[in-house]
């Protein structure tokens, strides 16, 4: 049953993590920096950061086809979730730590998409159980 409604929630959090990395900066310094610009990048913090973007966006691409395996489905997601967290400590570590005067002025709304993936993915979370719980009431019926 791929039409539930923590498939959308999945798919969106699919979109955010590797669609949205190329459209919305991170920061804007000398030029816009996107997240898959820090690949190139020589510090391994930094190119952390679009690894874990496109792990999120796998899993939970992942996550969408184990529709039938729901406690998988709800474990993935938390693990997707707790990526999600890295990811914002990484991003606020980074732009917390440096000087004023550095290469980073402005920050971008890329910042916030681990935010908006781990809202969508508890979203998501609530209802795989909420699909659990029923299936464990209908049981008890038989």
């Amino acid at each position: 049953m791929i039409q539930r409604v923590q498939t959308l929630y999945l798919i969106l959090a699919a979109i955010c993590s590797l669609g949205l990395t190329t459209i919305l900066t991170l920061w804007k310094g000398t030029g816009d920096v996107f997240a898959m610009d820090l690949l190139k990048s020589s510090e391994l913090l930094l190119r952390l950061i679009p690894v874990f973007f496109i792990i999120s966006g796998l899993m939970s691409v992942l996550t969408i086809g184990l529709f039938k395996k729901r406690k998988r489905q709800f474990v993935l997601n938390r693990l997707n979730i707790l990526i999600n967290f890295f990811l914002l400590g990484i991003l606020i570590y980074y732009l917390l730590t440096l000087s004023g005067d550095a290469e980073v002025s402005e920050k971008g709304i890329g910042v916030f998409l681990p935010i908006v993936n781990i809202v969508l993915l508890v979203l998501a979370n609530k209802a795989i159980q909420k699909d659990e719980n029923l299936v464990k009431s209908v049981d008890r019926l038989r």
